[in-house]
């Protein structure tokens, strides 16, 4: 025999389970609607951490900001693969040749041509010129150099044209090379030797970083600083050299403004010549404030 069918009250379940939910609601509701009660303590571990709160944000925004490189040394990895040339180890002279463009030849028949140079606008247009004062700054570099054994020459130059994976630096050492200018008693131009006290700095964007880098570079050639600079350029920037980069609190417009170039007119200068993000942390908020901070080669002192 089949069990009797269970009927059960459907309506009725309904109606109990909406009712507890509303009565659940409504204790809820009235539970929100109570007002709080604070302690004694309450109050006083809120007021604690609030202050404590605010004296952190205070340090936090009036005191330097730690610099990673003040106690940054290079792991001995590193180090190790620095070996300096002994030779160059007592050299006190740095002679610098700024770039001011970069050279896309090969040949040496292809120096004074226009269409091997990567050039700004206003650069072209003069014939050879002005790439021959080019030339003739690296001619005189190398001949200071080879007259002086103590000097060291340094090609600066950084990525500065989007048209060309080279630097400037690096397209005058190969120019220099391609000429013969390092062994003019040679007949052979290419393949020459290795010529030591010769070497580039890839990184400058304008005459400024031309002489602070190529002093960094310097050191890091002959673990020293120079007791002597000569740079071969242009006489329009004779004083920028020898009264504003050589003294950093003097300057002219817009440098008088902008003592390192790193902001406003200088600043956009740089970012167009810099197409391939190349950059340093080295620069003060204040552009009138001299610099002051730890740099890279401090951990060689």
């Amino acid at each position: 025999m089949l069990p009797s069918p269970v009927s059960s009250n459907r309506r009725g379940t309904s109606q109990h389970l909406r009712s507890f939910s509303t009565s659940d609601l409504k204790r809820a509701l009235s539970l929100l609607r109570v007002r709080s009660r604070f302690t004694n303590l309450s109050i006083l571990i809120l007021a604690g951490c609030f202050c404590i709160s605010f004296l952190y944000n205070l340090a936090f925004i009036f005191s330097p900001s730690p610099s990673s490189l003040a106690a940054y040394t290079p792991p001995q990895s590193i180090l190790s693969t620095i070996a300096r040339n002994s030779t160059l180890e007592n050299l006190t002279h740095l002679v610098i040749v700024p770039g001011h463009a970069i050279w896309t030849g090969t040949q040496s028949d292809q120096v004074l041509d226009e269409d091997r140079w990567t050039l700004e606008e206003y650069q072209r247009g003069g014939g050879s010129y002005r790439i021959s004062a080019f030339v003739e700054h690296i001619r005189r570099g190398v001949e200071i150099t080879l007259k002086d054994d103590t000097s060291l020459l340094i090609f600066s130059g950084g990525q500065t044209r989007l048209q060309s994976t080279t630097t400037e630096a690096e397209s005058y050492m190969r120019l220099a090379t391609t000429l013969g200018l390092f062994h003019p008693d040679s007949e052979q131009t290419h393949h020459e030797s290795y010529f030591p006290r010769a070497t580039t700095e890839t990184y400058a964007l304008d005459s400024y970083q031309n002489f602070l880098f190529s002093l960094a570079r310097f050191h890091e050639v002959t673990g020293r600083y120079p007791l002597q600079v000569t740079i071969i350029g242009y006489e329009m920037k004779r004083r920028r050299f020898e009264e504003l980069h050589r003294e950093v609190n003097n300057g002219y417009t817009p440098y008088k403004a902008d003592l390192y170039g790193c902001h406003d007119f200088l600043l956009a200068k740089r970012r167009a010549r810099n197409p391939f993000l190349r950059f340093h942390p080295w620069c003060p908020d204040d552009a009138r404030m001299v610099y002051d901070g730890p740099l890279p080669w401090d951990v060689y002192e």
